[in-house]
């Protein structure tokens, strides 16, 4: 039983690792201007995403389990989701240039699961648990090194990952006319994914510290600082939509930690 618990341990500790080093590859390191030189198709700015990409699964791989840095087939493991990782991005980027893919938001979910499948494949590649046990024992992290991996990869996800999924979905209210508002579509939707990283972390702070009032004062105060441009009726359905789908995602993020950390959804009194 201590072998299998341990296999489990390293299976679900490769996966953190390897998951929060794609978050971070995609969402925090990779620059708008990589991402247009990479739908140009330019080989240099796929390099550079899958430099980046190598050396952060590599890191944290590699500390959080710090035996797996001494084999051999571990830097094999880490370059083969490397290349994987940069073919995903490289076809659906194809897909969306040849217009036999839409950009929009079922689109990033889509390729953010096949991103996550070959995480999962890698990790039990690297672990090898029976693949039985972890359908049916996978289990909220306990160890010491787990928990901060999960912690990290919910901000992160929820956070920047978050606010691609917002943008996406609040991207056709953008295409109409906003000009009477005095900003830019690009200013506005620019303005909208900073303020949104920032609720989006202050909800799932609050609700780690179990300050649930606190998500309520953040609508409160969105509202009064955009009232005067919320009587353009475009503007008020572009907010509204924009600002309840970022705070679910701050809440579903929430509840997972809640759920992880205190064992129940219900803050404690």
């Amino acid at each position: 039983m201590k072998g299998l618990y341990e296999i489990m341990h390293v299976f679900l500790t490769c996966f953190l690792a390897l998951y929060l080093a794609h978050l971070l590859t995609d969402f925090v390191l990779q620059s708008d201007q990589m991402v247009t030189r990479k739908r140009r198709g330019a080989a240099l700015a796929y390099a550079e995403h899958g430099a980046i990409h190598f050396f952060a699964a590599a890191v944290f791989l590699g500390f959080a389990i710090p035996g797996l840095a001494v084999r051999m087939d571990f830097y094999g493991f880490v370059l083969a989701l490397t290349v994987v990782h940069l073919g995903i991005d490289w076809l659906k980027l194809r897909l969306v240039n040849s217009g036999m893919l839409e950009d929009s938001a079922g689109t990033f979910l889509g390729d953010q699961a096949l991103h996550t499948l070959t995480v999962f494949l890698t990790a039990w590649l690297i672990a090898r648990p029976p693949f039985l046990t972890v359908l049916a024992k996978i289990h909220w992290a306990q160890s010491a090194i787990e928990k901060p991996l999960l912690v990290l990869v919910v901000y992160i996800a929820v956070i920047f990952g978050g606010g691609y999924i917002v943008r996406f979905l609040t991207k056709p209210l953008t295409k109409q006319d906003m000009s009477i508002l005095g900003e830019t579509t690009n200013e506005m939707q620019n303005a909208g994914m900073y303020i949104g990283w920032l609720e989006r972390f202050v909800i799932l702070t609050a609700l780690v510290l179990q300050s649930p009032a606190t998500v309520g004062l953040i609508l409160t105060a969105k509202s009064i600082a955009r009232y005067p441009e919320m009587k353009s009726v475009r503007f008020a359905e572009y907010f509204l939509i924009g600002t309840l789908l970022s705070m679910s995602l701050g809440i579903m993020g929430g509840i997972t930690l809640l759920k992880f950390l205190y064992g129940a959804v219900t803050p404690s009194k």
